[in-house]
């Protein structure tokens, strides 16, 4: 299957996730739908290492600074299924709540592992709002 293929089974299986997320009486907002090319060097580079970058910036360009250093995790990856554009995370609430822990994502990310072979949850890894499909290995 090309990445062109891919990311349309894709959209289409989101929307089929989107849709039991609204059954199940949640509500969403979207986390990070899409990460640059840009946004993953830096994601990689971990927090010390955004720090030393957001420090460069910071005399000319104090918001874009605050955003570098408030880039992803601590330990980023650089090849990220976001660039791929086959990664989607996913902010749940219920009752004006935000709902950020692995175990309010549990029925969302069964449902997501039923839809395709390829679906893969971050639920299961540790990062659970994280909902993508498999592509060269990458989850």
């Amino acid at each position: 299957m090309t990445l062109g293929e891919q990311q349309k089974l894709f959209t289409r299986l989101i929307t089929k996730l989107l849709a039991y997320a609204f059954e199940l009486g949640f509500e969403i907002t979207f986390g990070e739908a899409y990460r640059s090319d840009e946004q993953a060097e830096i994601n990689s580079l971990g927090q010390e290492g955004r720090e030393k970058v957001a420090a460069l910036v910071q005399g000319l360009f104090p918001e874009l600074a605050n955003r570098i250093r408030n880039n992803g995790k601590n330990n980023g990856i650089r090849l990220s299924i976001h660039q791929d554009k086959l990664a989607i995370d996913l902010n749940l609430f219920k009752n004006g709540e935000y709902l950020p822990d692995a175990e309010s994502h549990r029925p969302l990310a069964e449902f997501w592992e039923t839809l395709h072979p390829l679906c893969r949850a971050g639920y299961r890894f540790r990062d659970a709002n994280h909902y993508s499909l498999e592509f060269q290995g990458r989850k």
